[in-house]
């Protein structure tokens, strides 16, 4: 086919597709899917999750199990989001070798139910002392936390305030409450609600919120000259937390969806084009050769057909942990069977064309008739049953992946849902962890059914007329 001619039937094919609105609607939804993998790294606040998935400790700074922080629209008690603050006023001076450094972070508190934790973190060497206090709206100046760092050439440091400050909250809280009538354990009182509650009688038990800019101060003695403590920033880990919230394992579901988008187009793509090209050929092959030949194909084709495909997926899965390659390999040895039986009857019309017949006279082997002048015919049809493949495929991995069989190395919207199911979601209302997975796989799923039907709307009635 010369590119002129490539070009023209592009052209009138993309003209008659125009027309099925839902086809439209299914490459938009496509373009849009390809951009979220393209993009991936700037759209979510965790750009190594589909690398660290499972590492807990690059997601000890999330809360547990928090909900969505546009929960707070529909909320008449507003809570504290998770947030990152970078920007600070630094100033240094020398007494004599020992250096001290400060460095002020401002954060305007403005909602009825504080955050969970405020971690610090910085990278230090040497051997520095850490203090780190809070300047309330009211004036009052809470000592918090005093550290020496042990001596090293480098290393991150992370203090948690809500972990290591209980002893210095409770003290502060003491001094305006009636112990008498208001009593409570020093390990019952939580940091940040006492450090963002208002400064009178009933602070340790029934805390009312003080709002306005806090000042977050952190002085750091250096007796060194080469002692050094860099890169420092405070983490507020919130009642609320991103676009999606976090699971029981603070991991942040909106990069966890995210990632697992291109997994799916993978898994959907790729065994759809495999077992299509596999039945494709198999079809033409049977319609062709035809007699004993055919026979016999069409009855390992039954055989193929008759097995229960999720079941021996399931079987396979839990004997040999495969992985997604492996997975999708085994979808593609059962999935191939699907358009055997329409490729077949559409290769003994075409085997019955003059062109053929004059490629047989010419003396052409079976091969080049099949793969030069028969499968080429059929690849329209073969590009409307991929399109219709993928969402199958995509279920099928979803679905042995939440009995946890799946490949549990890579992020998959069915890895998701299996944490989900096991972490209790449904039975402790967690709805952000089940929702977004399943609504992302029946988007996927439409997204290719629009385009296969799409195209099979085009394409099938002009195959029906050769």
């Amino acid at each position: 086919m010369k590119w002129i001619d490539f070009k023209t039937g592009f052209r009138d094919f993309w003209n008659e597709f125009k027309r099925v609105k839902f086809g439209l609607f299914g490459l938009i939804l496509l373009f849009i899917f390809i951009l979220v993998v393209l993009i991936n790294s700037y759209i979510v606040p965790f750009p190594e999750a589909s690398s660290r998935w499972r590492d807990i400790t690059y997601w000890e700074d999330n809360p547990v199990s928090a909900p969505p922080v546009w929960v707070n629209w529909f909320s008449s008690t507003k809570r504290a989001p998770s947030l990152i603050i970078k920007e600070h006023v630094f100033s240094e001076e020398k007494m004599g070798k020992i250096k001290l450094s400060r460095a002020v972070f401002e954060y305007e508190y403005s909602y009825d139910l504080p955050p969970l934790d405020i971690i610090f973190h910085g990278y230090t060497k040497g051997s520095p002392v850490i203090m780190l206090s809070i300047e309330r709206p009211d004036g009052h100046i809470v000592e918090l936390i005093r550290r020496p760092i042990s001596k090293s050439d480098g290393k991150r440091v992370r203090v948690s305030i809500g972990k290591d400050s209980r002893i210095e909250s409770y003290n502060f809280g003491v001094k305006f409450e009636n112990l008498e009538s208001n009593r409570i354990e020093r390990e019952m009182v939580k940091p940040t609600s006492v450090l963002f509650s208002e400064a009178k009688e009933g602070l340790l038990v029934r805390p009312s919120p003080l709002k306005g800019v806090y000042k977050l101060i952190i002085e750091i003695i250096s007796p060194a000259e080469n002692d050094v403590v860099e890169d420092i920033y405070f983490t507020f880990s919130g009642g609320v937390s991103g676009w999606l919230g976090t699971d029981s394992s603070k991991r942040d579901i909106w990069s966890g969806v995210v990632a697992g988008v291109k997994w799916a187009l993978l898994i959907g793509l790729l065994t759809a084009l495999t077992a299509v090209s596999i039945g494709v050929t198999y079809g033409v092959m049977s319609a062709y050769l035809g007699g004993w030949k055919d026979s016999l194909m069409q009855r390992v084709f039954e055989l193929f057909l008759g097995v229960p495909l999720l079941p021996v997926l399931i079987v396979m899965s839990a004997i040999f942990k495969p992985t997604i390659w492996i997975m999708i390999l085994m979808m593609s040895c059962f999935f191939w069977v699907g358009p055997v039986k329409t490729v077949r009857s559409m290769g003994l019309q075409i085997k019955e064309e003059t062109y053929i017949e004059a490629a047989q006279a010419f003396g052409a082997s079976s091969s080049r008739i099949i793969f030069k002048h028969m499968i080429p015919i059929l690849i329209p049809y073969a590009f409307a049953s991929m399109a219709l493949y993928v969402p199958r495929a995509i279920v099928y991995e979803a679905s042995i992946s939440l009995l946890g069989l799946g490949d549990s190395t890579i992020v998959t919207w069915g890895q998701i849902l299996h944490d989900a199911l096991t972490g209790g979601a449904v039975l402790n209302g967690l709805w952000w962890w089940v929702i977004p997975p399943g609504l992302f796989i029946a988007l996927m799923g439409m997204t290719f059914a629009f385009i296969g039907f799409a195209m099979d709307k085009i394409l099938h009635p002009k195959l029906r007329t050769r």
